[in-house]
């Protein structure tokens, strides 16, 4: 039995054999099976329900300097703002009459948002939408930090794990960050109920082959309930910013493996996908994906919330041009639905 057998039978493969089956992403043949079988799982266990994610990316301070990301702490052309709880509560607002029943606060790793910051925000969201799931994509915290927020109403935690191997990690952080810390933090967040989303960009500078097949081992450990992957995307103002893009090809090959690595799991059409390619989200979706994250943010902070160039934050990736994401999604058979859209194992 070879390794493509091996995934779609549901067996767990060996890192030489997720190295061999990674390889062989070119092959019109192998991707096509590998998609198909993603698409089966995918209906399977979520039907064409697309779920929709509101995005509100409320601070765009960062203490850390990740050497991909155009909000990192040395990045001077950033132009950074936080919102107050009035704007973030409005954005809410605005989302629920949209038919928004996930709100995800995304920023920076800023100090200014305390835990008695964040746990007042959360609870008023969920003291004014009970129906509505909070998710959290805030970084590296503490167990106190994870345990206050999971006991003020959040749901889901989203902190891509970024490059499981370790000599690789340092090679996108600096020497502050640890991948130990990282991988901690999602094990902690996991022990205290959340549903948690990792993942990892798709060709930053450096990546092999063997990079990508410790990600899938490593997924394979995690177990999480949400991944999240996208191609690379270069920043102007970083040490990257030179560099060339990740593949989308590559990109959608390996949803379909995660698809099929984890049939249940919340497996969004990134943002990054969106910006890579102008119909990135529909082939994210035909690759196994099930959830799409428009932005909610303000209009006149979209654009600075720019973690790599040319981010979208326009057309249907705007909250606002929801009707457009419905029929770009009943186009290729799926339904944007009304609905949290929690994990469903």
């Amino acid at each position: 039995m070879n390794e493509i057998e091996k995934l779609i039978s549901g067996k767990t493969l060996t890192h030489d054999e997720y190295v061999k089956l990674i390889n062989r992403y070119e092959d019109e043949n192998i991707r096509e099976t590998l998609m198909v079988r993603a698409r089966q799982l995918r209906g399977m266990h979520y039907g064409n329900k697309v779920y929709i994610r509101g995005l509100i990316e409320f601070t765009n301070y960062c203490r850390n300097g990740c050497f991909y990301c155009g909000i990192n702490s040395s990045c001077k052309t950033a132009k950074r703002y936080r919102l107050t709880k009035d704007e973030i509560l409005e954005c809410c607002m605005s989302g629920y009459d949209l038919g928004f029943r996930t709100f995800v606060l995304q920023g920076g790793e800023d100090p200014y948002f305390t835990d008695d910051i964040l746990v007042d925000i959360i609870s008023k969201i969920k003291e004014d939408y009970p129906d509505c799931a909070v998710t959290l994509s805030i970084g590296e915290r503490s167990y106190e930090s994870y345990k206050r927020l999971k006991g003020a109403g959040a749901d889901r935690y989203l902190l891509r794990h970024e490059a499981a191997n370790g000599e690789y990690y340092k090679m996108l952080h600096p020497d502050n960050m640890s991948l130990e810390n990282r991988k901690q933090c999602l094990f902690h967040l996991k022990e205290l109920g959340f549903q948690v989303g990792a993942g990892f960009m798709v060709g930053t500078p450096g990546q092999t082959v063997e990079h990508l097949a410790d990600d899938l081992e490593f997924l394979k450990e995690l177990e999480p309930h949400m991944i999240g992957i996208g191609p690379f995307i270069p920043h102007h103002d970083t040490v990257f910013g030179n560099e060339s893009a990740g593949s989308v090809s590559l990109t959608l090959y390996l949803l379909a493996i995660l698809r099929i690595l984890f049939p249940k799991v919340l497996l969004p059409a990134t943002t990054a996908l969106g910006t890579a390619a102008l119909d990135g989200r529909e082939r994210g979706m035909l690759a196994g994906a099930n959830v799409v994250m428009p932005n909610l943010s303000p209009l006149s902070h979209r654009k600075d919330y720019a973690l790599y160039d040319n981010k979208i934050s326009t057309g249907d990736e705007a909250a606002e041009c929801i009707d457009g994401l419905r029929k770009s999604m009943e186009k290729i058979g799926y339904k944007v639905v009304v609905d949290r859209g929690d994990y469903t194992g």
